[in-house]
């Protein structure tokens, strides 16, 4: 049962008791990210990430890295397109402490100038690497081909010329205007009960800035093809098709349809790409849902010289699709394995804390499992044909990085 309780100043908290484990998860959530910048302070929610765990006015970042390791948990960060999440992970009898090192470093850090230089290295060479792995560089790549100028098109970690103009006053300013009370949320997963509540009210309740609420503007899906030339022994290709919003009721349908498209080893994409043709070791499909938006993406990788091949495997697998729907069987299966993963991934406190955190943060509902099962269940062939024919006779756009650096011949046309 979750139990959710508002603090006087807007911070909302969500509380999963889970007797059953002797371990808790908190974790913070704030709702910014990389969609609420601009060009010039592009990957900014990101350094500031990084920045919290650099020291506060009682702790450095060694000590704050001990604190955790010191009870035997594990403390982390990510930064996406749309929020930021701290967590940590703990033995049940260590969670309000955990919750009392957590605050500490949102609230109290120092942005202390030497740690802030050193870090712009550290996020320098994460930049680096991200450049040096072009089957996750593709993605950003597509990102900018699907939403062009809009922040939803910029990388998450910046670019080297943005993160060195960063100054302290920069992510004060930053985090007074997007870590507003009321953009927070505290989801708790695990053996613990309501009274840890009262002490995060206690502590977050205090918690005020002056930030206004900045505009969100809706991004316009663009349909571009880009191609960048680059030393790699593969061509690496992502196909994006626009998708649906996080709210959306038919995510149920596209769940079910994405998941025997390429979204498992039995998916049709899989069988015909890999095993029937050997065209690529890795193939899959995945949808992103964002506030307003959202995008189904499919990524390949093969040999430079069979990338024609595999552009043209790829859009038969979605011309039968459209054409002829999913089978009986297809549905059936794809639900069962749905459910499952579903289930089996909710075992786990962390996943259970970032549901509940990432729901309330962008929806501010919560679905019991009971009522996902029964929307999965409800989804016809019907429902993913008509979806299909929406989502597949459409415009995409598309991101290769190669040795070439060209666009497939096959995905120069403008629809399936």
């Amino acid at each position: 049962m979750i139990t959710k309780h508002t603090a006087s100043n807007g911070v909302r908290i969500i509380l999963e008791k889970i007797p059953s484990v002797r371990s808790a998860t908190i974790g913070i959530w704030v709702g910014t990210g990389s969609r609420h910048e601009t060009e010039k302070n592009n990957g900014i929610s990101h350094f500031i990430e990084h920045m919290l765990f650099k020291g506060t006015a009682t702790r450095n970042a060694r000590e704050i890295a001990e604190a955790f390791d010191q009870i035997g948990g594990q403390v982390n960060a990510f930064t996406s397109k749309e929020y930021t999440c701290f967590y940590a992970k703990v033995l049940d009898e260590h969670a309000e402490y955990a919750v009392n090192v957590l605050s500490d470093m949102l609230f109290h850090s120092i942005f202390d100038q030497t740690e802030l230089e050193k870090e712009k290295q550290v996020v320098y060479e994460e930049i680096k690497m991200y450049e040096d792995t072009p089957d996750d560089l593709v993605h950003d790549l597509l990102s900018e081909a699907s939403f062009g100028s809009h922040p939803l098109g910029y990388p998450i970690l910046g670019k080297e010329g943005t993160l060195e103009t960063f100054q302290p006053d920069d992510l004060r300013s930053y985090m007074n205007d997007h870590y507003r009370p009321e953009n927070i949320v505290v989801s708790i997963a695990g053996n613990v009960d309501e009274s840890l509540i009262e002490t995060v009210d206690h502590i977050f309740s205090s918690y005020h800035v002056n930030g206004c609420k900045p505009n969100f503007d809706v991004p316009e899906y663009h349909y571009e093809k880009l191609a960048r030339k680059k030393d790699t022994e593969q061509a690496h290709l992502c196909i994006g098709f626009k998708g649906l919003s996080i709210g959306d009721e038919q995510l149920y349908p596209l769940m079910v349809m994405n998941n025997v498209l390429g979204g498992s080893m039995s998916s049709r994409l899989f069988q015909e790409v890999r095993e029937e043709r050997g065209l690529a070791y890795s193939v899959f499909s995945y949808h992103t849902s964002y506030k307003d938006s959202g995008m189904l993406t499919i990524y390949s990788g093969t040999g430079a010289d069979q990338v024609e091949k595999l552009s043209s495997t790829i859009l038969h697998v979605l011309d039968d699709l459209v054409e002829n729907g999913l089978t009986e069987k297809e549905l059936k299966n794809s639900k069962e394995q749905i459910k499952g993963n579903m289930m089996l991934s909710l075992e786990s406190t962390s996943s259970r804390m970032s549901r509940n955190g990432k729901n309330e943060l962008l929806l501010g509902r919560h679905r019991s499992l009971d009522e996902m099962i029964k929307k999965i269940n409800e989804v016809t062939l019907s429902d993913i044909h008509q979806l299909t024919k929406v989502l597949f006779t459409q415009d995409f756009s598309c991101s290769v990085i190669s040795p070439k650096g060209e666009i497939p011949k096959p995905l120069k046309r403008s629809t399936i």
